[in-house]
């Protein structure tokens, strides 16, 4: 994607962010009337995305974007009443133009004539001008006369408010009249509501313009006097309360000190820092290597001092960029806010959403990819977590549910956990449905651990009707396998009519990470140290059996145990043949879903970089990617979390994991 593309799909995302805070605030002040200034807000987001679009030449984008454009125009003009009807339907139409854009990132383009039609079939439907009464006696017919739509519209709706309605008749120099002008409205707009400005040519002294503004106010004539500094004539309205004029000083200086950039630049740098984190392992080793020829020399000493400044030089730049790329997470709590207000709104469940940890930060990229994941655990806790009000006012349980949010780090992790307080997951209905799609047989003894992990399954559902809240986007296998996919554990725990609590424990950073690098037979892997718990050195006596599986007794709790060879398949190449008295055991997962990944040698950490496999290799069991050490060693680094559920497989039924 060339560089103004990439701009582009920037800004269209700006745009349809802000377009959805507006909505929102719409949503909010719906029975107090709503802002004209957040219509028009709203209104130019469209505005400029449609603008934006039809230069890129995306022409489904553009299309749709007119017509929500007209859509919210009838909005401006009160030809539509804002309603929770009209709020949804823009909402559903975002939600098509973040989805057209996704396309549009990725090259194409598709049909929007269906979406188009809804539209307009909407339109039709909600609009519901009512006859208007007349404005005559009211004002000036010779004002009303040049009104546009739009500025009549908002006339009547500030008589409707009972405010105040003024005129200005003022004359410039024709030299300057544009900046007096300019000067005069900003004070106005300070002081109401700014309807309209009309020239005029009555008794205008020669070389000179006149105009006429037409504005709304809930200020008296004198403080309106003092303010625009021009006596106001009222025409309209109760004589408003006398209040104090607010002193505000514009400035058109930015506020802002910070820049965009582009994520894949940050990429770009974290990448040549990666070469050089090689670079200075290979110095290392030639520094090493020259104290073994040169013993302790001056040269040798040169070689370690210019290393340690390398070293130290490199991770103040290593942690400078990771800081860059840093975002709270809660930019992504707002989404969720919003999610949780459209959709317990569609389906009549009042929830409450709180959240803790906000500051809480965590790699860009890490945070892109957790947001599908974290929406649809929200979405599932509306739709099949909380219960209807109905159904919680019989069970003595307040009438609106509540989910929290909370994020906070732990160790090189940040843990997120999202709990509801619904009626929990029943096992028992889960078990019936595994019996039903014959994941388990009758009489199978499973606990009730194993039971939550169904719904992990692809295609597993306990709900016979797939709705549109919990139903669209991913489900919640694509939810595991996403945290997964960059290293991440999922972890569920409920009680029944009480909560149901689901903990991500995520990497901060996959950018560079560290690494423990460890043997098994000839061969050396990379795990992520964010994925291990703690290291043990056993003894082969210490290992005990159990039906052929291994496990550990790891401070009175017996720990599933498998050797990492046994799932590469690598036993009988290896030196691994039992000449050694002491192994390995590397702890993963945490809580209740900790296993041993027993291997021959822990050699040591390292900071890696890890690269992908490629297309050819992807979807390869229990491979996160690959990565250098030493002299240009390409190494596997193993994917925990898919060893983890293998260990957990093969020990099923022999150990409470």
């Amino acid at each position: 994607m060339n560089s103004s593309k990439k701009e582009f799909i920037s800004e269209a995302e700006e745009l349809l962010g802000e377009a959805e805070e507006h909505l929102l605030e719409l949503q909010e002040s719906a029975e107090t009337g709503a802002n004209p200034d957040t219509v028009n807000a709203l209104f130019r987001s469209i505005h400029t995305l449609k603008g934006i679009s039809g230069l890129f030449g995306l022409e489904g984008l553009k299309d749709l974007s007119h017509a929500i454009e007209e859509i919210l125009d009838s909005l401006r003009l009160g030809n539509i009443e804002v309603s929770d009807d009209v709020i949804r339907f823009l909402f559903k139409n975002i939600d098509i133009l973040r989805e057209l854009l996704k396309k549009a990132e990725q090259g194409n383009d598709f049909d929007v004539t269906p979406y188009l039609e809804d539209i307009k079939v909407f339109g039709r439907k909600t609009s519901s001008r009512q006859k208007q009464e007349s404005l005559s006696g009211v004002i000036d017919e010779a004002i009303i006369s040049v009104l546009s739509n739009y500025e009549e519209q908002r006339l009547r709706a500030n008589i409707k408010k009972k405010r105040a309605i003024f005129t200005i008749n003022a004359v410039f120099s024709l030299e300057d009249f544009d900046k007096a002008l300019a000067e005069l409205t900003e004070k106005i707009k300070k002081q109401g509501e700014l309807i309209s400005i009309l020239p005029t040519s009555e008794n205008m002294p020669p070389d000179s313009l006149g105009f006429k503004l037409l504005f709304a106010s809930d200020k008296d004539p004198d403080s309106l006097k003092t303010a625009i500094g021009i006596a106001p004539e009222q025409i309209t309205g109760s004589k408003p309360k006398k209040t104090t004029a607010r002193k505000l000083q514009p400035s058109l200086k930015s506020i802002s000190t910070t820049v965009r950039v582009d994520i894949e630049k940050l990429d770009g740098i974290l990448n040549t820092i990666g070469e050089l984190t090689l670079t200075k392992g290979a110095i290392k080793r030639i520094e090493g290597e020259l104290a073994g020829i040169y013993g302790h020399s001056e040269l040798v000493f040169d070689m370690h001092r210019a290393y340690q400044s390398l070293e130290r030089r490199l991770s103040e730049l290593q942690q400078q960029v990771l800081e860059i790329r840093m975002v709270p997470i809660g930019q992504i709590f707002s989404r969720l806010a919003q999610i949780v207000k459209r959709y317990s709104q569609e389906i009549g469940k009042p929830v409450n959403l709180t959240v803790f940890g906000e500051e809480t930060e965590l790699d860009k990229f890490i945070a892109e990819e957790i947001v599908d994941p974290l929406m649809h655990i929200v979405r599932n806790a509306i739709d099949h977590g909380i219960e209807s009000p109905e159904e919680r006012k019989r069970r003595g349980k307040p009438e609106r549910g509540t989910i929290r949010v909370k994020a906070f780090q732990r160790g090189n992790n940040v843990i997120v956990e999202i709990e509801d307080d619904g009626r929990g997951i029943d096992t028992e209905v889960i078990r019936e449905k595994a019996l039903e799609k014959g994941i388990i047989t009758a009489g199978t003894e499973i606990d009730d651990t194993e039971l939550i992990g169904f719904i992990f399954r692809a295609g597993f559902s306990t709900k016979e009707k797939v709705t549109e809240v919990s139903g669209r986007g991913v489900g919640m296998d694509v939810v595991k396998n996403r945290i997964s996919s960059i290293g991440g554990f999922v972890d569920v725990r409920t009680e029944k009519d009480i909560y149901t609590r689901f903990s991500l424990s995520i990497p901060i950073t996959l950018a560079i990470i560290k690494s423990l690098l460890i043997r098994v037979g000839i061969n050396t892997f990379a795990l992520p140290l964010s994925s291990i718990s703690e290291t043990l050195i056993v003894d082969r006596d210490a290992l005990q059996s159990i039906e052929g599986k291994k496990v550990y007794n790891l401070r009175g709790e017996l720990l599933p145990v498998m050797p990492v060879s046994d799932f590469f398949e690598i036993g009988s190449q290896t030196r691994e043949s039992g000449h050694h008295e002491s192994r390995y055991i590397v702890v993963s997962g945490y809580e209740e879903r900790r296993v041993g990944l027993l291997v021959d040698e822990l050699i040591g950490g390292q900071e890696i970089v890890i690269k992908s496999l490629g297309g050819y290799f992807e979807g390869l069991k229990g491979v996160a990617g690959v990565t250098e050490i030493g002299r240009h060693n390409v190494i596997l680094v193993i994917d925990v979390e898919t060893l983890t559920e293998e260990i957990l497989l093969r020990h099923k039924g022999l150990v409470h994991v």
